[in-house]
């Protein structure tokens, strides 16, 4: 090469600027990222778990100066990477790794990606997120080489359903499989499913019809969790017997910002045997209701349900939801009155509407604030978090957040009554029901 060089009459900064442009046009090989990365100048070793192993400069045939510190998880993104390169030297460098990080590179070929995986022996994690794969074909023969997987990220890189199902026959032991931002419409059914399959992410996409999502009931049919948040969803169009046989596993779903706009829709999500866990923020269905509502009135439509939107449902939690679900639709109808209605005051009886329904109005309340010796007068907007309110008292009492108890004191009536902790970060003040003139007490955790 340097000969030819010569021979053109190139100089040497114009040389360097061509094989830069050329490495840019053509990309780098896994072997030399790693190189450049994990050597001893730039990586030094570590001791203890994922530490990995040192290869030194003796290995033959290797260009590594001094050694390399690998350790078995190799974090390669957005290193211009489109081969694999020496084989060899891929399964010296790559054979005890168990976790590899391929996003925002230039692969192509799903061959290439074959060659590394196929000296990988051990590998349980892969992220090929953001690699332009759209136009690449995979060979059967080389799927083969993905077997040993457990978890496979595939976030935008618009792989086809063809090479999705083919993947998913070849990983026997597949549990968790990320799909997110491919555009897809539509999901294309398998003849075979993959009964290993506990986790699908599957968000950012432009599924609408439920009719999709039961496939997804059928592709993968021992799903525990499945995380449809950012699709336009508008309808859960299936009968009970149905969502119990398509998802009879599953329990958690993911309908953030989806297009549900009934609370019919809400109630089906009972149906499903084994769900404990529900995330439904950003839907049409609750963009008219305060944040209270929103919370008390799914909580009561979902029985079953002891997480919501990430927060713990609390016993105590439940039965103020059920009897303000009560009391919020007493105004009805008889004709218009949900079958949950009578099912609640089956259970609670007829109740009389509160004397003070602040829950809808009032955005800030007067508290006492107790830290120490110390006792201030103190404003709360009912709609920030306990993770806001942690953030305002740590300007007050000079505390930072990690090192901070913060309890709720109701008065009534005159009496304290039993201090509560606040210990939910994205829970909203309002559904601790703070009146003016009660208190906040700060307690350090030293």
């Amino acid at each position: 090469m340097k000969s030819a060089w010569r021979e053109l009459g190139v100089g040497e900064e114009t040389k360097g600027n061509i094989e830069m442009d050329m490495e840019y046009e053509m990309g780098r090989s896994l072997v030399q990222v790693i190189i450049e990365k994990y050597n001893s100048d730039n990586y030094p070793y570590c001791r203890g778990p994922g530490a990995g192993v040192v290869i030194h400069k003796s290995y033959q045939g290797s260009f590594v100066e001094d050694y390399l510190n690998l350790p078995s998880v190799l974090v390669l993104e957005s290193c211009g990477i489109s081969h694999a390169g020496d084989e060899q030297e891929v399964a010296t460098f790559c054979a005890h790794a168990v976790e590899l990080d391929l996003s925002y590179n230039q692969f192509r070929d799903w061959g290439e990606i074959s060659k590394i995986l196929a000296n990988i022996p051990q590998l349980d994690f892969l992220n090929l997120s953001n690699n332009p794969l759209k136009d690449s074909s995979l060979d059967p023969g080389r799927a083969e080489a993905f077997s040993s997987l457990r978890r496979l990220v595939l976030n935008n890189t618009y792989i086809s359903w063809d090479i999705v199902h083919m993947l998913t026959q070849k990983i026997p032991e597949l549990e968790e499989l990320f799909l997110c931002l491919n555009e897809y419409k539509c999901v294309n059914l398998s003849r075979v499913p993959c009964s290993s399959l506990r986790l699908l992410h599957i968000t950012d996409n432009l599924l609408q019809d439920w009719s999709e999502v039961r496939k997804l009931g059928l592709l993968y049919p021992r799903l525990t969790s499945l995380i449809l948040a950012n699709n336009s969803l508008s309808s859960i169009k299936e009968t009970e017997d149905s969502l119990q046989s398509l998802f009879p596993n599953l329990h958690s779903i993911n309908l953030h910002n989806s297009g549900l706009n009934c609370w019919e829709d809400i109630e089906k999500l009972n149906f499903f045997p084994k769900l404990q866990e529900v995330r439904l923020m950003g839907i049409p269905l609750l963009q008219t209701y305060t944040e209270i509502e929103k919370r008390y009135l799914a909580i009561a439509y979902l029985p079953s349900v002891n997480v919501l939107n990430g927060s713990v449902v609390t016993d105590e939690e439940r039965k103020d939801a059920e009897r303000f679900y009560i009391r919020y639709h007493l105004d009805c109808p008889e004709d218009e009155l949900p079958q949950r209605f009578h099912n609640l005051v089956a259970c609670y009886g007829h109740l009389e509407p509160l004397a003070n329904m602040y829950l809808r109005s009032r955005s800030s309340v007067q508290i006492q604030l107790r830290f120490g010796e110390s006792i201030k007068q103190l404003e709360l907007q009912l709609k920030q978090t306990v993770a806001d309110l942690k953030k305002q008292l740590m300007h007050v009492v000079h505390l930072p957040v990690k090192n901070m108890r913060v309890f709720f004191i109701a008065r009534e009536k005159g009496f304290i009554l039993e201090p509560q902790e606040l210990k939910y970060g994205s829970r909203a003040l309002h559904f601790y029901s703070i009146q003016d003139g009660d208190e906040i007490l700060v307690v350090s955790k030293n």
